[in-house]
């Protein structure tokens, strides 16, 4: 975490040594996108986060019912006509 720190403190040292007009307003840019990462790695832990079971993204309308039939399709079970 102190490295974290140390590159906050280096950039704003470096963005209050440059100059501010149009030609470096890019360049100030990309020093605040930096540190806006910077900070919000320090604000959220960095979890390693293995995802344990019943974590996923599995849609409930593409998973078999619970007797095992087949999901009805998206169409047909909101009711809307197809030709």
């Amino acid at each position: 975490m102190s490295s974290t720190l140390a590159k906050i403190a280096e950039i704003e040292a470096k963005m209050a040594r440059t100059q501010k007009n149009k030609a470096t307003a890019h360049h100030l840019g990309l020093f605040k996108a930096r540190l806006a990462k910077l900070r919000q790695e320090l604000i959220t832990p960095k979890g390693g986060g293995a995802g344990g079971p019943g974590e996923g993204f599995d849609s409930p309308g593409l998973l078999p019912n619970a007797e095992g039939e087949e999901p009805a399709k998206e169409a047909e079970s909101s009711g809307l006509r197809t030709r």
